[in-house]
């Protein structure tokens, strides 16, 4: 399988993060990256860098606004008297409320960063714009005839809104990539399996029938996003059916986690995509920091071949996933289980 990677995000190392009131180190780190990369390779993969695909396709997901705000925000930050390395916000709008773009950059940087898990240090422009690069390149290599591609995109994409970054993310690179393959294929279906829920992706397809969204994650009850992610979520006006949220008990193991997966499968199975974008979190492990539902690092293979049995060209896009001592392990399981997978794909 074709690995795709940029090595801008190496720059990206974000310093700022609270947890329950206190200022951690943040767990998005470069590190991830270099093990996910290295695991790919000894496993015999082909790693190449992404082509340059510009910004048309990330504005057709992205507002210009938006684009606007996170190439520029570092440096004009930088003018302020007293800031900080990082730009972090500490005001937000609240929903339900009259709101008007804030002329000052602090206000701007309230609208456009959803908390304060995503500051925006000196790279990290540079390092979202070569994550969605890598997520378009995997996108253009499946229309021109590869069965599926693996993109290490950092940092990740799936909590991202149209104009608002959120936990760890700035560009939605799982939607860009799906908008990318709608070029082709009236209708495109999205599989996210990360450990939180994708409160971006659903935002932004939200009251859209050509994009099927479902999301297996921690149940929002105990883990973030909190406010998205339930099982009412369903979609609206002609979205209606078109989001399906599959909310997961705290410690779900291998056996539970793959029946519900199965589900889901069927599901994409009956929508008849011409594509699958597969938000790939590894931080369902057991042994993950976040501690949600809990896959063993046979069980990603499993996971890995039961996506491959839908027999769709997939395109695989890396989100979370954090410092563990089987975070390599667990790449490769799913690359291995995804290839064990496509020879009982379905014709």
């Amino acid at each position: 399988m074709k690995i795709i990677n940029n090595d801008d995000h190496l720059q990206h190392d974000p310093q700022f993060f609270v947890v329950r009131g206190r200022l951690k180190r943040s767990n998005e780190q470069p590190a991830r990256g270099e093990i996910l990369l290295a695991a790919a390779r000894a496993a015999g993969h082909t790693i190449i860098a992404p082509r340059e695909h510009g910004l048309a396709p990330i504005e057709a997901i992205h507002t210009r606004r938006y684009l606007d705000f996170l190439s520029t925000v570092h440096p004009r930050w930088q003018t302020l008297e007293g800031a900080g390395e990082e730009v972090v916000a500490n005001i937000h709008p609240f929903p339900g409320e009259p709101c008007t773009y804030p002329r000052h950059l602090v206000g701007q940087v309230g609208f456009h960063l959803g908390d304060m898990a995503c500051p925006i240090g000196m790279h990290t422009w540079k390092a979202a714009y070569g994550s969605a690069q890598c997520a378009i390149e995997a996108a253009q290599l499946l229309l021109d005839g590869e069965r599926a591609v693996y993109a290490l995109c950092r940092p990740p994409g799936h909590h991202a809104y149209a104009e608002r970054a959120n936990g760890f993310c700035y560009l939605n690179n799982a939607a860009i990539a799906a908008q990318y393959l709608r070029s082709r294929h009236s209708r495109v279906a999205m599989l996210d399996i990360d450990v939180h829920h994708g409160n971006g992706t659903q935002g932004l397809f939200y009251a859209r029938s050509d994009v099927l969204t479902i999301s297996l994650h921690a149940d929002p009850h105990y883990m973030t996003p909190f406010f998205t992610g339930h099982a009412d979520e369903r979609g609206s006006g002609e979205g209606f059916g078109f989001n399906v949220n599959y909310p997961l008990p705290k410690g779900l193991a291998t056996e539970g986690y793959l029946e519900v997966l199965d589900d889901a499968c069927r599901r994409i199975v009956d929508y008849a995509p011409g594509a699958l974008v597969v938000s790939l979190g590894l931080d369902t492990y057991e042994h993950d920091p976040y501690q949600g539902v809990a896959i063993s690092t046979p069980g990603f293979a499993h996971i890995g071949a039961a996506i491959a049995r839908l027999g769709l060209p997939t395109a695989l896009i890396q989100e979370g996933g954090y410092l563990s001592d089987a975070l390599g392990d667990n790449l490769a399981r799913v690359l291995e289980g995804f290839e064990r997978g496509s020879a009982d794909a379905r014709p």
